[in-house]
């Protein structure tokens, strides 16, 4: 697409179209929202992608509305067409959607009418490069479009139901949708307009009419509720406000472009397409790394960090297509907090973290690649035909390695790379993510869904009291919607009020019974919550429960006490670490069940045995020193004022719960605690380690389970002083001692092995074969050493080609172990200067026996697996070796 002229004189900056959007709907009564983490509540999602997911619980009646009408610029993250971004002028991974909403409040003509305001009033589109789609059957909104704004009728275009109507799943509320394109050539007339014509239109903004309700069969009945949602791209319109030929050459990305090319010693305007291709995928995944990390995700092998691991290596990847061999994500990373910090201060507030996480990365996976790299090489080493879609993709998959960089070198060597089969193993790998994106109870979601659609949210009541009657509102029973249950009956219970805490916040749902007429007892082992509601997941001991039951519902008082005692301790933890390791700490994810507290916390390094120590002296303290509890609800910001800490990345309402233990700890939660920190008892610390790149896990127990712990150590510690007839002081030099002795009997064990070695070795020497012809021929000896461990495998081939002399070839193998193959190879000087290479030679002979290795020129190691192959690997071995003496000699 040709790049074209601002639609007006003002030129606009992505900041100055973002601030504008919000502006404007604000003006009109729109509470302003920041933007939700990519990190969604809903455990259906993945990413947060779209800007309306943050209102998703509001727009399906499950949450109260934060206000009549908001509006936001939410960051999303899409994955779904990574292989597009770079290609194409508009495919992200990192995006922001402008959006307005309306939950009840106005509908479609208020909202035309100000985004047609919005677009060519405040934007200054002209209104002869509109087009506007609405859905087929829509004909109010289509009138709308003509009399109310003025649009031609030309340029109002009818979609089907799979472009321009909106549905929240298969069943839920639902509605059409109006989109307005921008029009690139409107020189080309309105008698063929194509909106999927991407050189000639882009959609930038989506006014979704939430006016109907979906059934199970499909029927629409209109909803109570009317709401409206909207995006606006903000690349999209930046692009076109801009006058550039795509999303990427805009202010928001084409700084990061700029600083990439800067690296690589490049000009963007003088690349070719390839090349250009790779700075916009640097740009763009740079933004969404930085993003992901600063929310709280570590990359890894599952989940939202597989995403950010497959973004950071593309990075990397993209990279060296360029030629930057040196590492520079941290160089991205502070390019775009740089550029986006003024809209997300939190970018600043986690530099350090978002720096760390992509030099641990971009140092692992360059590790990673130089593995990849030695892999390719053994591919090729075997000469095949070409290289297999399977081999090509394991290389881009599990090593990173780029296919253009595969195939480059594969036509160095005259090979082609089989790209069918390549496509082949990419489509299975993406069906697999695809199938491991979501992630839902479906019981919870399946059956508890039928019988609670219609059901107002639980109360609850277990702040005050811990024994509370309550009705029975609806029924799960082995896995079925039900009206009653019997004894042996497992069973999920919703009731009107509940004193049982529901599963949140870290903390585990309460044990307790739900008791009734007729003896009726009902064991409660879980309770999660869902929707509002707080599911009672238990078994029914006796008696006969039904839908309209009263039960008196009580909480197991002793799992609470424990449970209260290690939330509390667990505030008081996150306190100290602060005080004593690093100020900026903060939490990654915790855990406050029965037994323990987990604590998973942002830190680069290991905390040390002494700061643990510390800590545990100083919480203790606090526990001697009797705080009581200072708990209170009060609006949000006036929380964060008054210096409450938050989870990170964690959704609050505008009125929360505020736990205080006074000059020691104030944080933002809805678990249950104890009133005085005497409650506790004592603090005990089990253990720390990483568990992620940058995060950090204490394990602690605390109040009544501190007993437990101990106890369960005591009986350890006195079976250690029967065993070894010491005092418990004794122990831990005595393990030390008998640690020191196997120590000193294995460095003992392995000299005789080696010594053994070689000695077998130098009954082999009169084995030796003289090959070649004139006054100085090779030495070759090919033999077999069984029982030998590569160690002492290597020192025996070592000492032979020593004592064969300079223009020796040895070749020695063996079992090790039953199954297993173990191979060295040793060449003197001469034979290396000749041309041969013990690496590429002994890799050879371990495939022929179901393995791999290599090594240096004159010494080299593999291994195989099908030690049944090992004598005619050996014979094989001996003929080629001879040949290729034969070869050196006669050269």
């Amino acid at each position: 697409m040709a790049a074209q002229s601002a639609p007006e004189t003002r030129r606009w900056s992505g900041a100055a179209i973002r601030q504008a959007f919000l502006e404007f709907y604000a003006e009109r009564g729109h509470r302003r929202m920041d933007s939700a983490s990519l990190v969604p509540e809903d455990p259906t999602v993945l990413l947060t992608i779209a800007g309306m997911l943050p209102f998703k619980p509001v727009f399906l009646g499950q949450a109260e509305r934060p206000a009549p009408r908001a509006t936001s610029s939410q960051k999303c993250i899409r994955t779904n067409d990574i292989e597009n971004v770079g290609r194409t002028a508009r495919h992200h991974t990192f995006f922001e959607m402008l959006g307005n909403f309306s939950f009840g409040d106005y509908f479609k003509r208020q909202a035309i009418l100000w985004a047609w305001e919005l677009s060519t009033g405040v934007f200054g589109l002209d209104p002869a490069r509109l087009v506007v789609s609405v859905f087929r059957d829509d004909d109010e909104a289509a009138a709308i479009w003509a009399d109310a704004v003025g649009v031609p009728a030309a340029r109002i275009i009818r979609m089907d139901e799979a472009d321009n109507f909106w549905a929240s799943g298969p069943t839920g509320p639902c509605g059409p949708c109006s989109e307005l394109y921008y029009d690139f050539h409107p020189e080309l007339g309105d008698a063929a307009i194509d909106l999927e014509d991407d050189s000639r239109f882009i959609e930038f903004y989506n006014l979704v009419f939430m006016e109907s309700n979906r059934d199970a069969q499909g029927r629409l009945t209109p909803l109570e509720n009317r709401n409206i949602d909207t995006g606006m791209g903000l690349e999209r319109m930046a692009q076109i406000l801009q006058g550039v030929p795509n999303n990427y050459e805009t202010d928001l990305i084409r700084p990061l472009m700029d600083r990439a090319a800067d690296l690589a010693g490049l000009n963007y305007s003088e690349l070719d397409e390839t090349r250009r291709t790779s700075l916009k995928v640097i740009a763009d995944h740079s933004r969404a790394v930085t993003h992901l990390i600063a929310d709280g995700v570590s990359a890894s092998n599952l989940g939202r960090g597989y995403v950010l691991r497959r973004l950071l290596r593309r990075v990397v990847r993209h990279g060296r297509l360029l030629g930057i061999t040196d590492p520079f994500l941290t160089e991205m990373g502070e390019a775009s907090i740089r550029l986006m910090a003024e809209a997300y201060p939190q970018l600043e507030e986690r530099r350090e973290a978002i720096v760390a996480e992509m030099q641990r990365e971009e140092g692992r996976f360059l590790a990673t690649l130089e593995r990849g790299e030695k892999l390719l090489a053994d591919v090729l080493s075997a000469r095949p035909e070409r290289i297999s879609g399977p081999q090509a993709f394991e290389l881009y998959d599990t090593y990173g390695f780029p296919l253009e960089l595969t195939a480059e070198i594969a036509e160095e060597h005259g090979l082609t790379v089989d790209l069918e089969g390549f496509e082949q193993a990419m489509e299975a790998q993406r069906q697999r993510a695809k199938a491991a994106a979501v992630s839902i109870d479906l019981t919870l979601q399946g059956a508890m869904e039928q019988v609670a659609a219609e059901l107002e949210a639980t109360r609850f009541r277990g702040y005050e009291a811990l024994d509370h009657p309550s009705c029975v509102q609806a029924l799960v029973v082995n896995g079925e919607p039900g009206a009653g249950a019997a004894a042996g009956d497992a069973v999920q219970v919703v009731l009107d009020a509940t004193p049982f805490y529901g599963e949140g916040g870290g903390q585990v749902g309460d044990r307790g019974v739900l008791a009734g007429g007729s003896g009726l007892i009902v064991s409660i082992d879980g309770v999660t919550r869902s929707r509002g509601l707080f599911v009672h997941s238990g078994r029914v001991e006796r008696g006969q429960l039904s839908v309209g039951d009263v039960v008196q519902a009580r909480v197991d008082r002793a799992c609470r006490r424990r449970v209260q005692a290690h939330h509390t301790a667990t505030h008081l933890l996150q306190a100290a670490l602060k005080q004593v390791v690093d100020g900026s700490i903060s939490q990654a994810g915790s855990l406050v069940d029965f037994e323990r507290l987990r604590f998973d916390f942002h830190c680069p390094r290991a905390v040390s045995a002494a700061e643990l120590e510390q800590v545990e002296g100083l919480i203790n303290g606090w526990i001697a020193d009797a705080h009581a509890l200072e708990v209170q609800e009060m609006e949000l910001e006036k929380a964060r004022a008054a210096g409450a800490v938050a989870m990170f990345g964690e959704k609050y309402d505008a009125t929360v719960r505020v736990v205080d233990v006074p000059g020691v700890s104030m944080e933002l939660c809805g678990g249950t605690h104890v009133s005085n920190t005497a409650e506790i008892g004592l603090f005990k610390i089990v253990s720390e380690a990483g568990v992620a790149a940058g995060i950090r896990r204490i394990e602690a127990v605390a109040g009544p389970a501190v007993l437990a712990y101990l106890n369960e150590r005591d009986v350890v510690v006195k079976a250690l002083s029967d065993r070894f007839k010491a005092q418990p002081a004794e122990i831990v030099d005595r393990v030390a001692a008998l640690q020191e002795e196997l120590k000193a009997s294995g460095k003992a064990l392995a000299a005789a092995r080696s010594e053994l070695a070689l000695a077998r070795a130098e009954a082999l020497l009169g084995q030796a074969r003289t090959v070649g012809h004139g006054d100085d021929p090779h030495q070759q000896l090919v033999a077999r050493l069984d029982g030998l461990e590569p160690a002492a495998l290597q020192s025996a081939a070592q000492r032979l080609q020593e004592r064969l002399g300079e223009r020796a070839a040895v070749l020695v193998g063996g079992e090790p172990s039953p199954g297993k193959v173990s191979l060295v190879a040793a060449f003197g000087p001469a034979v290396v200067r000749a041309g041969l290479k013990a690496g590429a030679f002994v890799g050879q002979v371990a495939r022929a026996c179901g393995g791999g290795g290599g090594g240096r020129p004159n010494l080299a190691q593999a291994g195989g697996r099908d030690a049944a192959a090992l004598p005619d690997a050996l014979e094989a071995a001996t003929a080629e070796l001879a040949r290729l003496l034969e070869q050196a000699s006669a050269g």
